[in-house]
């Protein structure tokens, strides 16, 4: 099987031709490649793809399965009927996203992104905000670059939280939080995700401060904070 790369934006297509069988062991190597190289959203083309048996299938399957595991996107596009029928066969088409062409594919991607981020809105609006004044810690991931110490935490959530007093991050930032949560005074380090950042001129109450999304939270941490939420809430309400 014989594979050319082309990139659309952030997105890689890999233009497939030939037979997938037992010598494809290439298309897993391109699609390890594609992720170790940072690019996440793979389409395969399979306009020119002739033959596909079992073997194949596997091959599809485990490359499919790398993407996934490395919480990439992956499509298939253009797939000729025939191959179409042994995914059906396969029961590959329940898993595997289809497209009937590139611009579809490419489309979705965005569509996707729509839709995680309609999600996350959901998640964070299940979750209360607490008002709450103490200070934090924020550094970014990369130990070399900013740091700021003894930042406002204005309010708190177990999703996520806004401080101020900071305008060394832009959006996207990866970030290590750090707060010791009362009464005990317990640390708590969180990675998260700077989501949000006012606009000077617009919002310059708010400002230097920034939204966060706390990414990959121990479910154990994530109840302390719902509790710690939950508990300060009530003594709001009772005062």
């Amino acid at each position: 099987m014989d594979i050319r790369a082309r990139q659309k934006d952030s997105i890689v297509i890999l233009d497939l031709s030939g037979r997938i069988d037992v010598n494809s062991a290439n298309l897993v190597e391109a699609i390890g490649q594609c992720l170790r190289d940072g690019y996440c959203d793979i389409v395969c083309n399979l306009e020119e793809v002739e033959f596909i048996d079992y073997m194949g299938i596997s091959v599809v399957v485990i490359a499919y399965k790398e993407v996934i595991n490395s919480k990439g996107r992956i499509k298939f596009t253009n797939v000729p009927v025939h191959i179409r029928n042994i995914f059906c066969i396969a029961g590959l088409d329940k898993a595997v996203e289809i497209y009937p062409d590139e611009e579809s594919a490419l489309k979705s991607f965005s569509e996707d992104r729509i839709i995680e981020d309609i999600k996350r809105l959901q998640l964070r609006r299940r979750f209360k905000r607490l008002p709450i004044d103490i200070k934090i810690e924020l550094k970014a991931k990369d130990s070399r670059s900013p740091q700021c110490l003894h930042l406002d935490l204005i309010n708190l959530s177990a999703v996520g939280a806004f401080i101020f007093g900071c305008d060394k991050f832009k959006l996207g930032d990866e970030v290590v939080f750090k707060m010791k949560l009362p009464p005990n005074q317990k640390e708590i380090e969180l990675d998260a995700r700077v989501v949000w950042i006012p606009d000077k001129q617009v919002q310059p109450h708010a400002y230097p401060g920034m939204g966060l999304e706390f990414t990959k939270i121990p479910a154990d941490t994530q109840q302390r904070l719902v509790e710690f939420i939950e508990r300060n809430l009530s003594f709001m309400s009772s005062d």
